[in-house]
């Protein structure tokens, strides 16, 4: 079996995951969508997420995110009509903060707190989505979901909501389909070609930059490619082998929670109709800053240690 067959393999694997899980939760929303049950519950989230310019019917993909992952999110996304900026602005808070419970549980295996790694990817989703609402004025046109129709249509019996939310789910799950099968092709060659070792040989001069030894690239490309839930495994062997210091390591993981994944979770919402070049120029500009904050400021009480312990001498 060769590289391509091994890669469409993989696009079938990742597509039917995906499937399983955007599916069921288009319908189940777009049937919700016609209950008593969720609008209660967007009335009683309305309030908190005007606060960054959101409906409350956004509630329900950022809690899917946060709790499963971007496809679950993307599932309950097009069950709904949403302009274009609130979609973005949805895209970019799901881009620092998604799938946390399984993700940040990586970083525990690394000896970094769920806890401080959780906290931070919400705090930039919440950061990201107020200075955008406060930016940006534009946006308000309804946004276009690839082939999915608007949701705005009258439906007279559960027979024919539940054929709607077959038919917008169907439809949800071919567009990522489509996006998904090259993508796999494209890491299926980037790990059988060794592409992945030059690129950490490549990014190693930006570690440095970052604040971080040149032993800390395997990790770093590792984790911005392959992503930390797919990538936990290659990233935990490299700690090892790499002997990656547990404050790089703690570097690192503050750079990739903020900035992972960067091709998978970019273009998967090429299909939303949104602007996605934005989402990842900001994760990366934000990973940069922080990582580079933090690293400074742990420099700094490095140093301060070493002139008290000499001091002492």
């Amino acid at each position: 079996m060769n590289i391509i067959q091994r890669g469409l393999k993989q696009g079938v694997q990742v597509s039917w995951t995906l499937g399983k899980i955007v599916f069921p939760v288009t319908i189940l929303v777009t049937i919700l969508q016609y209950t008593p049950i969720l609008p209660w519950f967007i009335k009683l989230v309305s309030p908190v997420m005007q606060l960054i310019g959101l409906p409350g019917e956004a509630a329900m993909p950022l809690v899917l995110g946060n709790a499963l992952n971007l496809y679950a999110a993307i599932g309950a996304i097009v069950s709904f009509d949403f302009t274009v900026k609130e979609v973005f602005i949805m895209a970019m808070m799901l881009s620092f903060s998604h799938n946390l419970f399984i993700e940040s549980a990586v970083a525990s295996r690394v000896g970094v707190s769920w806890w401080l790694i959780s906290g931070i990817r919400i705090a930039l989703a919440l950061f990201a989505a107020f200075i955008i609402n406060l930016v940006w004025s534009g946006g308000s046109e309804p946004a276009q979901y690839g082939l999915i129709a608007s949701s705005d249509v009258i439906l007279e019996s559960w027979v024919a909501i539940f054929l709607h939310g077959l038919k917008t789910a169907t439809i949800a799950v071919l567009q990522l389909s489509f996006v998904i099968f090259p993508l796999m092709l494209m890491m299926q060659f980037l790990r059988e070609l060794g592409w992945l070792t030059r690129l950490s040989k490549v990014f190693a001069p930006f570690t440095r930059f970052l604040g971080m030894k040149e032993n800390t690239s395997f990790t770093l490309v590792t984790g911005l490619t392959i992503g930390l839930a797919f990538g936990a495994g290659v990233m935990i062997q490299a700690v090892k082998e790499d002997g990656v210091s547990r404050k790089d390591m703690m570097l690192a993981l503050i750079f990739l929670v903020t900035c992972h994944a960067v091709v998978e979770d970019t273009v998967i919402f090429i299909p939303l109709g949104i602007p996605v070049w934005p989402l990842l120029v900001i994760r990366l500009v934000m990973a940069i800053i922080l990582t580079m904050a933090v690293a400074f400021v742990w420099n700094r009480m490095d140093q301060r240690k070493e002139r008290e312990v000499t001091y002492e001498h």
